[in-house]
């Protein structure tokens, strides 16, 4: 492996000999200096790949020369020593950005662990979640030739997602090809099990079948409307399940998932299908005859989804649930998202508000998809932090 230039700066550096032997014979390069001043003075000079730093030194402290260094070469990760083990100072620490941290005495073992945490951080995981697909992969290929339910498929999509989430930065792109040829292999699999049970979901008399778009409000939505409290339906035209677990986690600092309730759109799967069907409570040809003044064919000229707050009062009033408060809005840019963010708290005396993100019209008049899931991001953080 190429060199790793370590600077190691502390007031007693000579007692650390030992240690620097140790990482020599590692192969390791250290650069010492006994004080903050002359350890910034190297810092500048050369390129570092990591710093130890003492905490507690004369002149310059440890978190002063800390402060200095990120200034100057934010990137460096260094690692804090001290001999405390004082809370305010490992809050400095932490808050500056540290890599690790770490109490005298360390001993060489520790130094190394730091070391191949901080610098081989990503090398360790790719080479590890490499190991771990090629054990996987032989499963997944096993386990989808006798997937035979909806809710195996569910499974196997999941699995398939996680893999292609943990494989997205490593290094061996020979890995991700293989799982892109298991995704086709399942696309082909699961197209094949659609063509041969998806009639019999729409049969009444059917009871082993997945909530569809035209019955999740009913069976998903509805039981939650019954508990008597506030609820805020958010529907993300067009998200994909990794675009979820992108940024699940911002959702998560505020609410507790208590669980993921999958659903098999539709077919065709276009908005005024799939869409229309989840506010409507029924299915296309249901719509057209059922609300003509609401539905427009392929064939119609304008926009196929601008009644989805007429179909979902209409469902409301057909499940018997006319009496409650409700509103509905439709975001297209982030100044919509904006406007209703910062009226949000007069909403809190609503029974129910649907909020409609439309992603594809966000995505056709963006720069890129990742400025449509920033700002995505970014409103759904504000809205749950009003909550």
């Amino acid at each position: 492996m190429n060199e790793i230039k370590i600077l190691w700066v502390d007031d007693e550096i000579d007692m650390l000999k030992p240690h620097i032997l140790f990482l020599e014979k590692k192969n390791y390069k250290v650069t010492t200096a006994n004080n903050g001043q002359d350890g910034l003075d190297l810092f500048e000079q050369e390129n570092f790949d990591i710093v130890f730093l003492d905490e507690n030194m004369p002149g310059l402290s440890g978190l002063e020369t800390l402060t200095m260094m990120k200034e100057k070469k934010s990137s460096v990760p260094v690692i804090m020593i001290t001999k405390s083990e004082e809370e305010y100072i490992m809050e400095d620490a932490i808050g500056s950005k540290i890599a690790d941290y770490l109490i005298k005495p360390v001993n060489p073992n520790q130094i190394l662990l730091s070391l191949k945490k901080n610098l081989d951080h990503s090398r360790l995981v790719s080479s590890k979640t490499t190991l771990d697909y090629q054990k996987e992969f032989r499963k997944i290929a096993i386990d989808m030739g006798m997937v035979n339910s909806w809710e195996e498929w569910i499974d196997m999509y999941k699995r398939l997602i996680f893999w292609e989430l943990e494989l997205e930065n490593i290094e061996d792109q020979s890995m991700v090809e293989i799982l892109e040829s298991q995704k086709v292999e399942a696309n082909s699999q699961f197209g094949k099990f659609i063509e041969k049970n998806y009639e019999d979901w729409f049969d009444p008399k059917e009871k082993d079948k997945p909530v569809l778009s035209h019955n999740l409000f009913r069976e998903l939505v509805v039981p939650e409307l019954k508990k008597k409290e506030p609820i805020l339906f958010v529907v993300i035209d067009n998200l994909r399940y990794d675009q979820w677990k992108a940024f699940e986690s911002v959702v998560s600092n505020h609410y507790k998932l208590e669980k993921e309730a999958p659903f098999y759109s539709i077919l065709p799967t276009a908005t005024q299908y799939a869409r229309n069907a989840i506010f409507s409570g029924l299915t296309p040809l249901e719509m057209e005859k059922k609300y003509p003044q609401y539905w427009k064919n392929d064939v119609e000229e304008g926009g196929k989804n601008l009644f989805e707050a007429e179909f979902l009062t209409e469902q409301l009033r057909r499940l018997g649930l006319t009496g409650l408060k409700q509103e509905y809005y439709k975001i297209t840019n982030f100044k919509d998202g904006k406007k209703l963010v910062d009226n949000f708290k007069g909403l809190k005396d609503n029974d129910l508000t649907t909020i409609v993100y439309n992603f594809v019209d966000m995505l056709s008049h963006a720069k890129t998809e990742m400025d449509v899931v920033k700002e995505l991001l970014l409103m759904i953080r504000r809205i749950v932090h009003l909550l």
